[in-house]
């Protein structure tokens, strides 16, 4: 009786390497478009950026928001005048506006809290603010789960949280490390120091020294994360802005004086003015280029693929794989535990 030969397993198949090929020789094909279509395209759909200002109430975080984009986009009221005190904030509330610049528009929404850690007792007062953001996750995962899409779904995600730590010189509260405890695993936070005109020079690099070394031994990690960093140029770019320029310490003024026949933003103090964008004053211009010259497009990807994922995947293993609101045979599954936040806009 012959022996059975067993057949011969097919050989996976190896995905070929793909083979570079230098279109000079034959001829321009034009992929290099692709560009240009996407900066079409992008200016005019336009796009969302939504940042959130937490801190205790006279910091500065209205003024700073109004000097980071150079209008009144922390109050809707159009009869606010730059002579008045701006008011204190006091529920969370979203206002949105509209900015055009270079044929770009951006649909901005300035998220304002409360006075962060003004009460007695400041127990859980991170909650109110955590809810709000996982809220926003909560609404985009229901309009993509639905069967009938919308073509763009609204984006009111937060993409940045800036976190005011207030000028002490001293060390971090506990109640600043705990809601950047909190708060750093579901939202992009970054970390600045307000009024940084009231501190020394020496103070102030002390200060930022000390707040980054508390930061590291508590485990808190702010943005940008080292485990997102895609690549080296992305790396050594990266780690020069958490070793150095972390946290921003920023002076925000949205008004205009007169120095040396220009016109600049800043503060008139009796031995001179501080002027907001110059380096030698202070840090604002570092914020505002890291905000939105240099990083603003990975905020939105660090949001959308790393905080919102993991708030995602999260949803729906709890909820055995379906999309929130529904069960096995069509039975409704109870509402999100997270309910509306009874201030928010």
């Amino acid at each position: 009786m012959s022996e059975l030969v067993p057949e011969p397993r097919p050989k996976p198949a190896v995905p070929m390497k793909p083979v570079s090929i230098n279109s000079n020789l034959l001829g321009y094909i034009g992929i290099d478009t692709i560009i240009e279509q996407m900066r079409k395209k992008t200016m005019k759909t336009g796009f969302d950026f939504n940042i959130m200002v937490v801190g205790q109430s006279g910091l500065g975080k209205s003024t700073l928001v109004n000097t980071l984009f150079k209008s009144q986009v922390s109050r809707k009221a159009s009869s606010w005048n730059r002579e008045e005190k701006i008011p204190k904030t006091v529920e969370i509330k979203a206002i949105g506006h509209v900015i055009e610049e270079g044929g770009v528009k951006m649909k901005l929404t300035v998220i304002d809290t409360p006075g962060f850690g003004d009460q007695i007792n400041n127990e859980n007062c991170w909650e109110p603010i955590e809810k709000y953001i996982n809220e926003q996750y909560e609404k985009f995962l229901k309009e993509e789960v639905n069967i009938a899409r919308k073509k763009r779904i609204p984006d009111t995600r937060v993409h940045c949280c800036l976190y005011f730590i207030s000028p002490t010189g001293h060390s971090l509260r506990p109640l600043d490390l705990e809601f950047m405890k909190h708060l750093s695993k579901v939202v992009n936070i970054v970390p600045v120091i307000a009024k940084a005109d009231t501190m020394t020079l020496e103070e102030k690099s002390e200060f930022k020294q000390r707040v980054r070394k508390e930061l590291e031994v508590n485990g808190i990690e702010f943005y940008p994360q080292k485990e997102f960093d895609e690549d080296l140029e992305d790396k050594t770019e990266n780690d020069k802005i958490r070793q150095e320029s972390m946290p921003f310490a920023v002076v925000g003024s949205d008004k205009e004086y007169q120095v040396d026949g220009k016109r600049v933003l800043g503060r008139k103090t009796p031995w001179g003015i501080i002027e907001v964008e110059n380096l030698n004053h202070c840090e604002f211009a570092l914020l505002r280029d890291f905000v939105i010259r240099t990083h603003l497009q990975d905020l939105k990807e660090v949001t959308h693929n790393i905080h919102y994922e993991t708030y995602r995947a999260k949803r729906l293993n709890d909820n055995g794989g379906l999309p929130p609101g529904e069960g096995l045979l069509g039975t409704v599954l109870p509402p999100v535990p997270a309910t509306p936040c009874p201030t928010a806009d």
